[in-house]
């Protein structure tokens, strides 16, 4: 039986799943200590326990993001703040080549916080 995180990547359709399952894959990359955890219905990220980051799906773009928990002191570009107060997104175009340099600066840039 799948758990609820696999089932999550699963029940979507493509290029949705490859793109998120790319994205957890590079996520989990970043450090040996970050674990994923299915909370808030969705796939979260923690690292030694806290929040780090999670992955969804933007309602009125249609298009994959990385949340990330302590957004508000992230300073990049490409995060949009939206209506969070804590937390800022990235947003991902699944029918485009993924920009690893620029998701890893930015996972690295909340590792270091």
């Amino acid at each position: 039986m799948l758990t609820p995180l696999e089932n999550f990547y699963l029940k979507k359709e493509e290029p949705i799943r490859g793109c998120l399952l790319a994205l957890s894959d590079l996520i989990l990359k970043q450090d040996s200590r970050i674990k994923p955890e299915w909370k808030y219905g969705m796939p979260f990220f923690y690292v030694k326990g806290k929040m780090y980051c999670y992955l969804w799906i933007h309602k009125k773009y249609g298009q994959p993001y990385i949340g990330m928990a302590n957004g508000n002191q992230l300073d990049h570009p490409a995060l949009l703040t939206e209506k969070r107060a804590r937390m800022k997104i990235l947003l991902i175009d699944p029918n485009k080549d993924l920009e690893v340099e620029m998701i890893e600066s930015i996972l690295q840039q909340a590792l270091n916080l």
